[in-house]
């Protein structure tokens, strides 16, 4: 029997929780649903992932206007996935100027923004409620530039004044997608990742550099976080349990890349390199959220970067619907 398409048999809500992690960061979490943080100053507010649609994003204004009523002036894009930016624009009338992310995250959203926005919606219906607020790509206003600083490079570093707190961000290497953003409170140890992290959660590798990603990893693991707000997965507190954190994305990442070079080497189809990857993977993680949305498009990310295909081809809807029949049919 087919399984239903990705995550569009999920309509379960999940329970938000919006805690306060020390004196001017917050992390908004929802049970593996993508999460979102604010960081409060004395005279601004910044917001990281916007949540899907602005409809959407009213619930986590709403969640900040219970602790302040300051200008929300910047929103950042940690990467240019439709589910954690199209929610940007609900945010213009609670105070926002400046729409941040790094030149990968602008260049992929040239590319490909509007294929990834298309099929994100039909990927996640309950996610993309009030799809119909959505009045467009949502594009930054404030790129930060800079090198890969996995190669060495020096990466393009904003630092941001909110009153009484600095916020640092910058493209720490690539992962996820080859454009990732952080945001890091270094004062107090607070560090969100975006989808570099996840906890508990399926990784979503179907846009990754996979050979890079363990290395950006251990750049994250440097900054001696006290707290993270991972993409998915409650946030963790702690020196140990934001290892921990860094710990399981790590090996999703590695075990998944392995499997795809096995099966290359071994003259694997695609269909044959899905079964020798559940090998490894159902046993670890196959109980987590939104695992077996993931596993497909993944192994089919592996699949090609171990064939060599450095950059990832773009998924539209239709690519979508042909890869599920085929892995998940």
């Amino acid at each position: 029997m087919t399984k239903a398409f990705a995550s569009q048999a999920d309509l379960t809500e999940k329970k938000i929780t919006f805690e306060q992690l020390s004196a001017h960061c917050w992390a908004y979490t929802a049970e593996g649903d993508p999460n979102s943080g604010v960081i409060i100053g004395d005279r601004y507010i910044l917001v990281s992932d916007t949540t899907a649609t602005p409809a959407m994003a009213q619930d986590l204004i709403r969640q900040i206007r219970t602790v302040s009523d300051l200008p929300i002036k910047y929103v950042l894009l940690t990467h240019y996935h439709a589910v954690r930016v199209l929610g940007a624009y609900a945010y213009a009338a609670e105070g926002a100027t400046e729409i941040i992310a790094s030149q990968g995250t602008l260049e992929l959203i040239q590319e490909r923004g509007a294929q990834d926005m298309k099929s994100e919606m039909e990927r996640f219906p309950r996610l993309f409620r009030g799809a119909e607020s959505v009045p467009g790509l949502t594009w930054p206003t404030l790129v930060v530039g800079g090198g890969n600083p996995v190669r060495g490079e020096v990466p393009g570093r904003l630092s941001i004044n909110l009153g009484g707190v600095v916020v640092q961000i910058w493209h720490p290497g690539p992962g996820h997608t080859r454009g990732d953003t952080i945001a890091w409170v270094e004062e107090e140890k607070v560090l969100y990742s975006g989808d570099l992290v996840e906890y508990e959660a399926g990784v979503y590798t179907g846009d990754a550099q996979l050979e890079e990603w363990p290395a950006t990893l251990e750049a994250l693991r440097a900054l001696k976080a006290e707290f993270i707000v991972p993409g998915r997965g409650e946030a963790m507190k702690g020196r140990a349990n934001v290892d921990k954190a860094l710990d399981y994305t790590k090996r999703w990442v590695e075990t998944l890349y392995r499997c795809g070079r096995e099966a290359v080497a071994a003259g694997m189809d695609l269909k044959a390199a899905m079964a020798h990857t559940r090998q490894a993977m159902d046993p670890i993680f196959g109980h987590v959220f939104i695992y077996e949305h993931c596993l497909p498009f993944d192994v089919t990310r592996a699949f090609d970067e171990a064939s060599g295909i450095k950059h990832p081809r773009i998924w539209t809807a239709e690519r979508d619907q042909a890869m599920w029949q085929a892995l998940q049919g």
